[in-house]
C-alpha cells in the first residue's frame, strides 16, 4: 500500500523514468492504468484525476505527445467503463435474475434501475470526477440494467470531459516553474477536493439511515 501511496503523489518521478526506459511503451501504460481504474470494480485504487493531470504537466515538457495521450485515455477511460457496465450487467443477468444471490434484494435493483434511467446521465458523467464511485457507478447501472445505449453515450462524454479538463490544466499550467516544482502537493490538492464529496455523501448517507431507523423501530 505504502508503494501505491508513493506513486499516486510522485507519479511525475516515475513516469519520467518509465518515459526513458520504455520509450514509446509509456503510451500503453498510461492505456491500461486509466482503463483498469475505470474497469474493474475492485481496482479503485489506483490514480486517476491526479494522473491524468501529471501527465499533461510531464507533455508539457516535451516528453509526452499530449495528443496521443489524450486520445489514448479517452479511449481508455470509455473501454473500462463499458467493460465494468457489462460485467455488472452479466452478473445481474446470469446470477441474481436466476436467484444464486439469494441476499441481494431485487426490490432494491429495480429501484436501482429506475434512478439511472432517470438521472443516469448526471450519475454517469459526475462520477467521473470523482474517486471510487467513478469505478462503482459503471458497475451498478450494469447491474441495475441501465439502458445500454444511454449509458455509453454518458460514459462517452463524462470520459471525454475528465481526460481533456485535467490534462488541459497539466499541460497549460504545467509550464509554471512553481507547478513542475510542486507537483506533489497539487496532486495531494487534487485527492483531497475530490475525495470530500465522496466523504459527505457516506456521511448523509448514514445520517439518513440512522434516522430512518429511529423512525421504525421495528425494523
Amino acid at each position: 500500500m505504502a508503494e501505491i501511496i508513493d506513486f499516486i503523489l510522485h507519479t511525475d518521478k516515475y513516469l519520467l523514468e518509465w518515459v526513458a526506459i520504455y520509450g514509446a511503451w509509456i503510451y500503453a501504460l498510461l492505456f491500461l492504468i486509466i482503463f483498469g481504474e475505470t474497469g474493474f470494480v475492485v481496482l479503485p485504487f489506483l490514480p486517476g484525476d491526479g494522473f491524468i493531470f501529471t501527465v499533461g504537466v510531464i507533455a508539457s515538457t516535451g516528453a509526452l505527445n499530449i495528443w496521443v495521450a489524450v486520445v489514448l485515455m479517452i479511449i481508455a477511460a470509455f473501454l473500462g467503463n463499458t467493460v465494468n457496465y457489462h460485467i455488472g450487467l452479466y452478473l445481474s443477468r446470469k446470477v441474481i435474475d436466476v436467484g444464486k444471490i439469494r441476499w441481494i434484494n431485487k426490490s432494491y435493483l429495480d429501484q436501482t434501475h429506475e434512478f439511472f434511467e432517470k438521472h443516469g446521465q448526471k450519475a454517469v458523467i459526475l462520477s467521473r470526477f470523482l474517486p471510487v464511485f467513478r469505478t462503482f457507478v459503471p458497475f451498478v447501472a450494469g447491474l441495475s440494467k441501465m439502458t445500454r445505449s444511454k449509458f455509453l453515450n454518458y460514459t462517452f462524454w463524462g470520459g471525454f470531459a475528465w481526460v481533456v479538463s485535467f490534462s488541459a490544466l497539466g499541460y497549460f499550467f504545467g509550464q509554471i516553474e512553481w507547478v513542475q516544482k510542486n507537483i506533489s502537493l497539487i496532486v495531494f490538492f487534487l485527492i483531497v477536493i475530490t475525495i470530500i464529496p465522496v466523504i459527505t455523501t457516506a456521511i448523509k448517507a448514514r445520517i439518513k439511515s440512522k434516522e430512518a431507523k429511529a423512525g421504525n423501530p421495528s425494523s
